[in-house]
C-alpha cells in the first residue's frame, strides 16, 4: 500500500497490516513493515494500536467480523427457519472455503493468528452461535423445531458442522463429494431439530 496524504485511520492500518501479513507471513511481518507500507513511523502505528499483539488481534477480529456480517442476513430473512438454518450453515461453509481457496497465503496467516487470539475467537464463536440461536428460537416459536433450549441447539449445530468451517479441516473442503457430505450432515441436524 503506497503512502498517501489521506488521514491515517485504524482501518487503513488494518488494511496495510493485511497486505504485510499476506506478503511476509505472521512470523516475519513487523509493525515497522506496516508503518513503511503506510509511509509513517512505527510510533504512529503504535498510537493507534499499543502493541503488535493488539494490532494482530484487531486484524484477526476484522477478518472474523466479515464472516459474521455476511451471515447476519439469514437471521432476519423472511423465510422458514429450516431454510435459514441450512443457508446460514452453507454460508459459513462457503465463506471459509472462499477464504481458504481464494487467498491461501492470508488464510494460512490467519490460521496462525487465530491461535494467539483466543478471546477474539471466543467472541466470534459467541456471535455466530448467537445468530444461530435466533434462527432456532424462531423455529421453536413457529412450532417447526421441538428442541427446548435454542442456545444449546445452536451450539450443537455449530460444533457438529465444525468439519465444514474449522480452518484445521481446510484441505478437505475441495475434495470431491464434500458438498454431499455437508448436505447429509445438515439434513441429519435439521431432522434432529424437528424431533
Amino acid at each position: 500500500m503506497p503512502p498517501t496524504s489521506e488521514a491515517l485511520t485504524a482501518e487503513r492500518i488494518l488494511e496495510a497490516t493485511e497486505e504485510v501479513l499476506r506478503r511476509h507471513g505472521p512470523a516475519k511481518a513487523t509493525v515497522v513493515d506496516v508503518a513503511r507500507a503506510l509511509g509513517v513511523s512505527h510510533g504512529t502505528v503504535y498510537r493507534h494500536f499499543g502493541t503488535k499483539a493488539v494490532l494482530r488481534e484487531a486484524v484477526t477480529k476484522r477478518w472474523l467480523d466479515r464472516t459474521a456480517s455476511t451471515l447476519a442476513r439469514f437471521v432476519t430473512e423472511d423465510r422458514g427457519p429450516e431454510d435459514r438454518v441450512r443457508d446460514w450453515l452453507a454460508g459459513l461453509f462457503e465463506a471459509k472455503r472462499k477464504k481458504a481457496g481464494g487467498d491461501p497465503e492470508l488464510f494460512a496467516t490467519y490460521s496462525v493468528l487465530v491461535e494467539d487470539a483466543g478471546d477474539v475467537v471466543g467472541a466470534h464463536i459467541d456471535e455466530l452461535t448467537g445468530q444461530l440461536t435466533e434462527i432456532v428460537r424462531a423455529g421453536i416459536d413457529a412450532g417447526v423445531f421441538t428442541v427446548s433450549d435454542p442456545a444449546v441447539a445452536a451450539r450443537t449445530l455449530f460444533q457438529a458442522t465444525g468439519r465444514f468451517h474449522d480452518p484445521s479441516y481446510a484441505r478437505e473442503w475441495q475434495k470431491p463429494g464434500v458438498e454431499a457430505e455437508f448436505e447429509a450432515m445438515v439434513d441429519l441436524l435439521l431432522r434432529g431439530l424437528r424431533g
